[in-house]
């Protein structure tokens, strides 16, 4: 008859304060699951491990489930292995010995905002997912293509031609010259037509 705990963790969610709620309950094992809301690897473990009579604590319902349809998979389970759910901040107990001023009403209202909870939360992880992924290091022939550009507009500011400039860039063509020196909103004031 083990007490374990499973604390999933995501952006803006501190941990700290469950895990030692969780201690002082006399949790055995603590699980923590990392950012990786999709895997659940440590989730699975859990299930995998739990034997009959067991306790899971968890920190809130919407931070196991992902949709609802899970929510009766997950009760199920816990029915037929005999184990005791805690979930700490919805505030309900499956022994009915934790939590004893929790009312129906409490539990539905729980089970009703379930879904947006756990969208939520799979939210916060998906758009730190997505700045991680934005995150883009230079290739050296991205640097490279850089410090060409910057060399160009460089040349033209200090006055050299047009086709000193082209040689020295290593440009195929003139048009590349012309090109860069727009990107970099210098206005050609040189030669026949200004602009």
């Amino acid at each position: 008859m083990a007490k374990v705990g499973y604390v999933m963790n995501y952006a803006g969610y501190r941990a700290n304060t469950d895990k030692e709620w969780m201690k002082r309950f006399g949790c055995n094992e603590i699980m923590e699951e990392q950012q990786d809301y999709e895997l659940r690897t440590e989730w699975n473990k859990l299930l995998d491990r739990l034997n009959k009579g067991d306790e899971l604590v968890v920190p809130k319902l919407s931070h196991v489930l992902r949709e609802t349809r899970q929510l009766s998979y997950l009760l199920e389970y816990c029915r037929l292995k005999e184990i005791r759910l805690i979930s700490i901040h919805d505030r309900i107990d499956s022994g009915n010995e934790l939590f004893p001023e929790t009312q129906m009403s409490d539990i539905l209202n729980v089970v009703a905002l379930l879904p947006k909870e756990a969208f939520d939360i799979r939210k916060s992880s998906d758009a730190v997912r997505k700045v991680k992924s934005r995150m883009r290091t230079l290739s050296p022939v991205d640097y490279n293509r850089i410090e060409r550009k910057e060399f160009v507009v460089n040349m033209y500011k200090s006055g050299h031609l047009i086709n000193e400039i082209w040689k020295a860039s290593g440009f195929r063509s003139r048009s590349s010259v012309f090109r860069v020196l727009k990107e970099a909103g210098i206005t050609l004031n040189r030669g026949r037509k200004k602009g």
